[in-house]
């Protein structure tokens, strides 16, 4: 028996067999080994057996058939109290202070905003490939969420190299664990948003035959000299993969080689007008579970996106941005309504093309390191074809 009182049993992940101590308030809990998402169903009644069944299994010494009893009379008394057919999200306040999430407390009001934000702008303090104009990013999304949008300030997690809390410094083991919260206990009408402005680089995939080009694609965290870069493909299974029916991902990534950050099986063609089909070669789902997935990034897989005043600068003399954060959100502000996918697309384009012609994306010390022109094309991808004309954009 548990210190909260109920019965100290386990359900085993259907996935990787790991077994896990379930959260009994919670509906679903996420396996900390292989991410999968185990549906917590509440206890049988005594006299069943505890074989597996779905996506996990109970198990547990046959000496607590008495709790498990109880268990299932608190289940049915619960029911007709919430007066619904299935367990209710509510919980009173003794479970609420007795049940523990993945990490530490679990914090109910959190965890049920219907809409959720992460956003991490890296810096790089005293290296050489410090960026200017990542704070300013994060400021203007968040004010962006904020009054646009309808995001309460509790609702958006922050990290950058300025937070005093050291859980928000964009680590890689931070923005792993930002992640994750981002889709935990995500439901259908839920929106969740994910924004990242700092470095990105290419690397040979890790898989033969997962990238269509030969290269995962990667953003790096403040401290990935050290503890490595987040891939592609680790951003998909822990975001992407989850999402369930009715709930939407928007991932904004303003960094270079950035345009299948997400390895989204559609990409659109902006100069074509149409989808083009992004899937692996290996055939490795990249899909939701029914969610929709949807990322804006700052260029093409071989591009390299610019840390600029040019743009800005209009506004606030001599503040940095990065050019794709600058053109979305300036997008979104000129069209307060009826603003469709295709229409943002094509004023990012416009604005970040206008700043080519007068030379305003040019960067010494990127086109050092990669010999490359600095010519960038913001991209859509998603993880569904949807008429891009005609869908509104809300976030």
């Amino acid at each position: 028996m548990s210190s909260a009182g109920k019965p100290d049993y386990k359900i085993r992940c259907g996935q990787c067999e790991q077994q896990i101590r379930p959260i009994w308030t919670m509906q679903a809990i996420r396996c900390p080994c292989c991410h999968n998402i185990i549906p917590i169903t509440r206890m049988q009644p005594a006299n069943q057996d505890n074989s597996p069944t779905g996506a996990g299994s109970l198990s547990g010494s046959a000496g607590n058939r008495q709790s498990l009893r109880f268990e299932s009379f608190y289940n049915r008394v619960r029911v007709k109290i919430s007066g619904a057919g299935s367990y209710c999200s509510d919980l009173s306040s003794h479970s609420r202070s007795s049940s523990k999430g993945l990490s530490g407390d679990m914090k109910m009001p959190e965890s049920r905003l219907r809409k959720r934000a992460v956003l991490c702008g890296v810096t790089y303090r005293k290296r050489k490939y410090k960026l200017k104009g990542t704070l300013n990013d994060v400021k203007a999304m968040k004010q962006l969420l904020m009054e646009r949008f309808g995001f309460v300030e509790e609702s958006i997690r922050i990290l950058t190299e300025e937070e005093k809390d050291q859980r928000r410094i964009p680590t890689k083991k931070n923005i792993q664990e930002a992640l994750d919260w981002l889709v935990q206990d995500s439901w259908s009408g839920d929106s969740l948003v994910f924004y990242f402005s700092g470095h990105g680089l290419r690397v040979p995939e890790n898989t033969e035959g997962d990238e269509l080009d030969g290269f995962d694609e990667t953003i790096c965290p403040v401290d990935f000299t050290k503890e490595g870069m987040i891939l592609d493909d680790e951003i998909n299974s822990r975001i992407v993969r989850p999402l369930k029916e009715g709930v939407t991902l928007h991932a904004i990534v303003d960094s270079c080689h950035s345009g299948t950050i997400l390895d989204l099986p559609n990409v659109y063609d902006y100069k074509l007008g149409k989808w083009s089909d992004n899937r692996p070669p290996s055939g490795a789902t990249k899909g939701t579970m029914g969610g929709l997935a949807i990322s804006l990034s700052a260029c093409a897989d071989a591009e390299i996106a610019a840390d600029t005043s040019a743009l800005t600068g209009k506004i606030v003399s001599g503040a940095m941005s990065g050019a794709m954060t600058y053109s979305f959100v300036d997008a979104v502000r000129k069209n307060p309504a009826g603003l469709t996918y295709g229409k943002l697309v094509r004023s990012m384009h416009e604005v970040i093309e206008e700043a080519n012609k007068s030379n305003c994306l040019n960067s010494s010390f990127l086109s050092r390191i990669f010999h490359a022109k600095l010519l960038q094309e913001p991209v859509l991808s998603s993880s569904e074809i949807f008429d891009v004309n005609s869908k509104k954009f809300e976030l």
